[in-house]
C-alpha cells in the first residue's frame, strides 16, 4: 500500500509540542512555523525581542516538511521576461540575491550545526525540446556571465554523463544547487528558535488580527496577545483569517512519488551523478535520488484541489516511466502533496501592509527563499541595514475571481498537460521522419 505521509517524516515526523501558555504581550507574533516563520524567530530572538509563533498545525506539517527537498532559489520567469517587467537593474538584484541566498542557507545549515544532509551536488535541466535546448543555453551562458556561477550546456550526445536517458534533446547544468532532508532542517531550525528563546505555540491558529495604529492585537484560538509586530509567513497555507493575503496567493498542490529501493547499480546507471533534476515540460517535473541514494523522489504538479484521488500518482508514475524505462515494474512506497504559493507575478516577495510583514509567494521553491525572506523580514524589524532585499516589493495584485479556493486549476493542468503531449507528439513526429535519399 502506498503512504500518503511524506516520506521525510520517516526520519523526522512533525513534532507536537508541549502546550504552553498564551503570552497576553510580546514584542513580535509571528503566524506560521515554517522556515519562513522560525527564520524569523531565530534572528528576532537572538537580538533580545520576546517572540511567539502560531501554526494552526504542528510546526512544519505543511510546505517545509513536504517538499521535495531541492535547495534551488528559483526565479519562475526567466532574465529576459524579469528586466521586461522590472528593469533590468531589478532582474540582475534578484539573480544576485538568489545567489546569495542559496550560499547564505549552505552556510547557515553549516554554522548551525544542523544535519539535515546537505550536499551541493549541481543541478541538470533536461531540454523537452530541441528550441528548449537552445534556450536553456543562452541562459546557462547569462547566468555564468552575470552572477559567476559554474552553468554549461550539455549536448545530447553528452547526456548520458548526467542522466541515464534518452528522453531530453540534452540540458544545461548548473553547479550551485544542492540537495537536503527538509524536514531535518525544519527540525533543526526549531531547535534553534526554541533553543534562543522564541515560544512556538502548535496547533494554535491565528484567527484574526486588529490594529490601532501603533500596536497589534491577534486573536489566537487560546488567546489574545498585543504585539509591537507582526510576520505572517503562511505562504501556500493561508486561511480565511487574512482574506487580503489568501486573494493573493494562490495555494497549488505538488505532489512527490518515492520509489522502493533500487539496486545500487540501477542508480548508478539512471543518475550517475546524484545531481538534483528538473526539466522544461510545462507541468514542471522535478526529481533528485533519496539521501541515501537508493530511491528516486519524483515530484510535479497534483491538478486537484480536493481530496486524495489515484489519479495524480498514477500521472506521476507515468512521467517518471516516460523518463526511465527501466523502473516500469518497481512500486511506489510513498505518495504525498503539498501546497506552493504561487502569486501573479511569480517571484518571492516581501512586503507590508497597514504596518504588518508578509513574506511569502515562493513559487516552488521554498527551501531557500523561505529562510531567506523570514530573516530579512526579522531584519527590517530590528531597523538592519542587511535587512534591504530585491524581494522588497509592492504586495502582489489580487488575482481576479479567486477567493481562496483555486477553482481553475483543474483546467489549468488539462491544458499544461495538453500542450505537453502535442508537444511530445510534434518532436516524435519530428525524431521519426525517414531520411530523405540525396538528390
Amino acid at each position: 500500500m502506498i503512504r500518503s505521509d511524506p516520506y521525510w517524516w520517516e526520519a523526522a515526523p512533525p513534532a507536537t509540542l508541549p502546550r504552553e501558555p498564551v503570552r497576553s504581550k510580546c514584542d513580535v507574533v509571528i503566524v506560521g512555523a515554517g522556515y519562513t516563520g522560525l527564520s524569523a524567530a531565530i534572528t528576532l530572538a537572538r537580538a533580545g525581542r520576546s517572540v511567539q509563533v502560531f501554526d494552526k498545525m504542528r510546526p512544519g506539517e505543511g510546505a517545509s516538511t513536504r517538499n521535495g527537498g531541492i535547495a534551488s532559489g528559483n526565479l519562475r520567469p526567466s532574465f529576459d521576461e524579469l528586466a521586461k517587467k522590472f528593469g533590468e537593474a531589478t532582474a540582475r538584484a534578484l539573480l544576485l540575491e538568489a545567489k546569495a541566498a542559496r550560499e547564505d542557507l549552505a552556510q547557515f545549515i553549516a554554522r548551525e550545526g544542523i544535519e539535515c544532509e546537505f550536499s551541493v551536488t549541481g543541478r541538470f535541466a533536461g531540454a523537452s525540446t530541441a528550441g528548449d535546448y537552445e534556450r536553456l543555453a543562452r541562459e546557462a551562458d547569462m547566468l555564468k556571465a552575470t552572477t559567476g556561477i559554474e552553468a554549461y550546456a550539455v549536448p545530447r550526445a553528452e547526456q548520458r554523463n548526467y542522466l541515464g536517458t534518452d528522453y531530453y534533446h540534452g540540458g544545461a547544468v548548473r553547479m550551485d544547487i544542492g540537495g537536503l532532508h527538509p524536514a531535518k532542517l525544519h527540525a533543526g531550525m526549531l531547535r534553534l528558535a526554541r533553543g534562543a528563546g522564541a515560544i512556538v505555540h502548535g496547533e494554535t491558529a491565528v484567527t484574526g488580527i486588529r490594529s490601532d495604529g501603533l500596536d497589534y492585537e491577534v486573536e489566537t484560538a487560546r488567546g489574545r496577545v498585543a504585539a509591537r509586530h507582526v510576520i505572517t509567513g503562511t505562504n501556500g497555507y493561508t486561511d480565511r483569517s487574512d482574506r487580503w493575503l489568501r486573494r493573493r496567493m494562490v495555494p497549488v498542490r505538488s505532489r512527490i512519488i518515492a520509489t522502493a529501493p533500487l539496486s545500487d547499480n540501477l542508480m548508478r546507471q539512471l543518475m550517475p551523478k546524484r545531481m538534483m533534476l528538473s526539466e522544461t515540460r510545462r507541468l514542471h517535473y522535478y526529481y533528485r535520488p533519496s539521501p541515501d541514494g537508493r530511491r528516486i523522489l519524483f515530484g510535479g504538479r497534483d491538478g486537484t484541489i480536493a481530496g486524495e484521488p489515484t489519479w495524480p500518482t498514477d500521472h506521476l508514475r507515468q512521467a517518471l516511466i516516460d523518463i526511465f524505462p527501466e523502473v516500469e515494474d518497481v512500486e511506489l512506497t510513498h505518495s504525498w502533496f503539498g501546497h506552493v504559493a504561487m502569486n501573479r507575478d511569480m517571484i518571492p516577495r516581501i512586503f507590508s501592509r497597514q504596518g504588518m510583514r508578509y513574506a511569502a509567494g515562493y513559487c516552488g521553491s521554498g527551501v531557500v527563499w523561505a529562510r531567506w525572506a523570514g530573516q530579512k523580514a526579522a531584519w527590517q524589524i530590528l531597523g538592519e541595514d542587511r535587512g534591504a532585499s530585491a524581494l522588497d516589493m509592492r504586495p502582489p495584485a489580487a488575482v481576479p475571481f479567486y477567493n481562496g479556493t483555486p477553482w481553475f486549476m483543474p483546467g489549468v493542468f488539462a491544458w499544461l498537460t495538453f500542450q505537453d503531449r502535442r508537444a511530445h507528439r510534434y518532436r516524435k513526429s519530428k525524431t521519426s521522419l525517414p531520411k530523405r535519399d540525396p538528390a
